[in-house]
């Protein structure tokens, strides 16, 4: 039986979106399970229309193609979403590769476990120009969990990801709009579950590689993410008005961001390659205590399309 169908956003990634789906296409022991492939168009303009055409002839199931020219993480995921009546959803991002037993492997985790949310790990891959940081580059865009696969406590990001819809997507809009132009519409989606009661699960097995662009692949941005991740915390117990559990994770940040702090200087006065991680764990314990709107650093949405208009304009 048809029963799942896989989601992958994208905005101006011809290259990369080609990459994606051609290994959804190369997956193994999924041909009676595989309903749809959804890809999200989030460009205005509508530039991976003529990716997904002629691609579609070589689609092992329905290849759908859905333009959502509104810019924004959150509500791209919600408009493939609404593509697809599947009650199995997994997601891939459009920098993406699976590993050709990846869905077999999120499916058959998922069955085990019984759980709503399966992740699954991410080999980071980033430029050869990376330097110094490129170890901590590439587990920062990586993914690591436990050896086998099972229950887990906690969840990961959407991209990689399998999710049973009647209980962890509910209704027809999930992903909060809110976080269309900072990303966490997956954190927030998460906890909800967890305040639900749900379960999280790992399939060891279910390998993607992300490929890191160049202006991604940069301890700048890098460090603004993981601020951001450091927020998430925070922010989820706002939204919930567990204002103790604010101050609780406020004050972990800001222990977090002296030890961790004192500890980059250090580092960095030596050249150590160790400073990477330790300006990471500083970045995170600051975005604890800095969660609030206005501190909220901006990665998809109008601002990627602005970077992008921006490279078109100078070409």
């Amino acid at each position: 039986m048809a029963d799942v169908s896989v989601i992958v956003p994208t905005m101006r990634r011809p290259e990369s979106l080609e990459r994606a789906l051609r290994s959804l296409f190369a997956q193994t022991g999924v041909a009676d399970r595989l309903a749809s492939i959804v890809v999200v168009d989030n460009d205005p303009a509508g530039t991976a229309a003529g990716t997904v055409s002629r691609l579609a002839v070589t689609s092992p199931c329905p290849l759908i193609y859905r333009h959502e020219p509104q810019p924004g993480v959150a509500t791209a995921r919600n408009a493939g979403l609404g593509m697809t009546d599947a009650p199995l959803i997994a997601f891939l991002d459009d920098d993406e590769a699976a590993s050709p037993g990846w869905l077999t492997a999120l499916l058959t985790a998922q069955a085990s476990t019984g759980a709503d949310a399966v992740f699954g790990p991410i080999t980071g891959r980033v430029p050869d120009d990376t330097g110094w940081a490129t170890p901590y580059l590439q587990r920062f865009f990586g993914r690591e969990g436990p050896a086998c696969t099972g229950l887990i406590d906690h969840s990961f990001g959407c991209g990689n990801s399998l999710l049973v819809r009647a209980t962890a997507l509910p209704g027809s809009t999930p992903f909060d709009p809110f976080a269309d132009q900072t990303g966490g519409e997956d954190d927030a989606l998460f906890a909800a579950l967890r305040a639900r009661g749900g379960r999280f699960g790992w399939a060891a097995e279910a390998w993607v590689e992300e490929f890191a662009p160049p202006h991604r692949a940069t301890m700048r941005y890098a460090l603004s993410r993981a601020f951001a991740y450091g927020q998430g915390p925070s922010q989820t117990a706002a939204k919930a008005r567990d204002w103790p559990g604010v101050g609780r994770w406020m004050l972990v940040g800001v222990v977090q961001a002296v030890v961790w702090g004192i500890a980059a200087l250090a580092l960095t006065a030596i050249a150590h390659p160790a400073r990477a991680g330790m300006m990471d764990r500083t970045a995170r314990g600051l975005g604890k205590v800095f969660w609030t709107r206005g501190f909220e650093p901006r990665f998809y949405g109008t601002r990627e399309l602005a970077r992008l208009n921006g490279l078109t304009a100078r070409v």
